[in-house]
């Protein structure tokens, strides 16, 4: 089936955007220092060189196939008839980016942002994984989510899908709508980094044996702040640059964007701060750069339809709620993770999706081809909101189950957890041979024997 065309972008415009998307690989740096930062000394290495592989192996199978299954709005596809509608459930494209048209703007400008949207994340599960994951496990995970799950959601949301299609075939608003990624990107990262933490168990020493948790703190408190900033940087690429290409917004709406965006995250950051000062009695380092990445997490998916003060509310809430939301994975849950990546990116990009459905105002037309009006939809669209809804459930009903089968398939054939050896010399000597900080001494037996 072909669908309806999303429209040209200008010269100006699509230079604008290369220009954004071009900004992306600083989130990759970004977030791959935060998770380097919040491991143990003795991880650093091998934490850091994962994500390096990881960001790499997920471009190339992207290359390969993903692209495929994706797709694009306006391209041929597969679809079911379901009661009369036509429901696109997956992308038909060439394999090996084949059928791409570098000459044109759009698709090609789709295919670079793509590359690197898929390395954010791929990231997000190393974070969650790490300090036991192996380096070899962690690719062949890679590999099936850049090549299957992540393309497989990422057509419905922005390759002219299903969810997209909800406002045409059921009148929900203009159908899910996440211009940048919260879900995308964010939550099928942090489903699957949820999925990983079940399957690998906690680390050595995580839990006491009556199931209280064992503080484990980062090494390198410095290293996570600044790598908040490169976040932001590769943030306001990726919002932008979204936004113009799956949302049809002009590119003038780019300040507006990186003006949410920064408040966003400001917020974020501002209120994880002030929670942890009341609940802790001081503030907490880590727990504050949380709050600031929670924050760029919402922002992708509002950053393009709220209004600044609304931005901040959205951070506000965000940045709370990430610091309760890290307390209920490892107390009531029993999940260890690390660097806090499911609450910071599954219930951050939920939050986003949701308040995209309350907060957001829309002009149409948007990229999906929706509608041809030119009314602004006001605050409250219950329709649009209930779009949101049925992507959340989406989320948590079919892919989180989907990546869960799909890992535990691997880890079947290919054990994911490093053996007991590895945890207690760390991944660096055992996996790498070598650690990151060789002129200092960083191994320390800090694990409790069951």
């Amino acid at each position: 089936m072909i669908l309806k065309n999303p429209g040209v972008l200008s010269d100006a415009s699509a230079s604008l955007c290369l220009c954004f998307i071009l900004l992306v690989p600083f989130a990759v740096a970004g977030l791959s220092l935060v998770n380097t930062g919040l491991n143990r000394s003795r991880n650093a290495a091998h934490a850091i060189l994962m994500s390096l592989c990881i960001a790499a192996l997920a471009s190339l199978i992207f290359f390969v196939c993903g692209f495929a299954w994706e797709g694009g709005a306006g391209e041929q596809a597969h679809v079911l008839n379901v009661a009369g509608q036509k429901w696109d459930w997956l992308g038909a494209a060439e394999w090996f980016l084949r059928g791409v048209n570098f000459d044109k703007w759009r698709g090609s400008l789709v295919v670079l942002l793509q590359l690197a949207s898929v390395a954010v994340a791929s990231i997000v599960p190393a974070a969650t994984a790490s300090e036991r994951w192996r380096l070899a496990a962690s690719c062949a995970s890679t590999a099936v989510f850049a090549g299957w799950t992540y393309p497989l959601f990422a057509h419905w949301v922005w390759g002219g899908g299903w969810l997209a299609q909800l406002g045409v075939n059921y009148g929900l608003g203009h159908g899910f709508i996440d211009p940048a990624g919260a879900s995308c990107i964010h939550a099928t990262g942090a489903l699957t980094a949820l999925s990983l933490a079940w399957i690998l168990g906690p680390r050595r020493g995580k839990f006491t044996s009556d199931g209280m948790p064992s503080a484990m703190p980062g090494h390198n408190a410095v290293i996570v702040l600044f790598g908040c900033m490169l976040a932001l940087v590769g943030f306001f690429g990726l919002n932008s640059a979204g936004a113009i290409l799956f949302a049809g917004i002009h590119s003038a709406q780019s300040v507006l964007i990186n003006v949410n965006t920064s408040l966003c995250a400001a917020a974020g950051a501002i209120a994880a701060l002030i929670t942890t000062r009341v609940r802790f009695g001081r503030p907490d380092a880590s727990l504050t750069a949380n709050g600031w990445v929670s924050g760029l997490v919402a922002s992708s998916a509002i950053c393009a339809f709220v209004k600044p003060a609304e931005a901040v509310l959205v951070g506000l809430v965000s940045g709370a709620l990430v610091i309760f939301a890290i307390e209920i994975i490892e107390l009531r849950m029993k999940v260890d993770d690390p660097v806090g990546a499911i609450a910071v990116h599954g219930v951050a990009g939920i939050w986003g999706i949701l308040a995209l459905g309350i907060f957001g105002q829309f002009v149409e037309p948007l990229a999906s081809g929706i509608g041809s009006s030119s009314q602004i939809a006001p605050h409250g669209d219950s329709g649009q909101f209930v779009a949101q809804l049925i992507g959340v459930a989406t989320l948590i009903g079919f892919v989180l189950p989907l990546t869960y089968a799909l890992n535990w398939l691997i880890n079947r054939v290919l054990p994911q957890r490093v053996a007991l050896e590895g945890e207690r010399q760390g991944m660096d000597l055992f996996e790498l041979g070598a650690g990151a900080y060789p002129e200092f001494v960083t191994h320390r037996e800090d694990f409790n024997r069951r």
